[in-house]
C-alpha cells in the first residue's frame, strides 16, 4: 500500500458518511484493519478523537447503524474519484 492509498483511507475514515464497508470495497481493509492503520498513522490524541467520534453516534461509519435516508457513500460536494485518483470536476 503506497502513501496515496494510506492518505485516502485516512481521509475516508474521518468522513462521517463514509462507512467502513466502502473502505473495504475500495481497499480490502476490514474495520479492524482501518482501526490499526489509524492507530499507527495518527498521533495518539488524534486517534482518540477519531475513535470517540466514530463511536459517538454522530458518525455513520456502520451501515447497519446509519440513517436509512442516506443512500450514498460520499457528499455531492466531494470530488469524483477514479481508480483512487482525484479528478477535476
Amino acid at each position: 500500500m503506497d502513501l496515496l492509498d494510506i492518505d485516502r483511507i485516512i481521509e475516508m475514515a474521518w468522513e462521517d458518511r463514509t462507512p467502513f464497508e466502502a473502505i473495504k470495497l475500495q481497499f480490502g481493509l476490514t474495520e479492524d484493519d482501518v482501526i490499526s492503520l489509524m492507530r499507527k498513522e495518527l498521533k495518539r490524541n488524534s486517534f482518540n478523537l477519531w475513535r470517540k467520534r466514530v463511536n459517538s453516534g454522530v458518525s455513520q461509519k456502520h451501515l447497519l447503524k446509519r440513517n436509512p435516508d442516506i443512500l450514498k457513500f460520499k457528499s455531492s460536494l466531494q470530488k469524483s474519484i477514479t481508480m483512487n485518483k482525484i479528478s477535476k470536476r
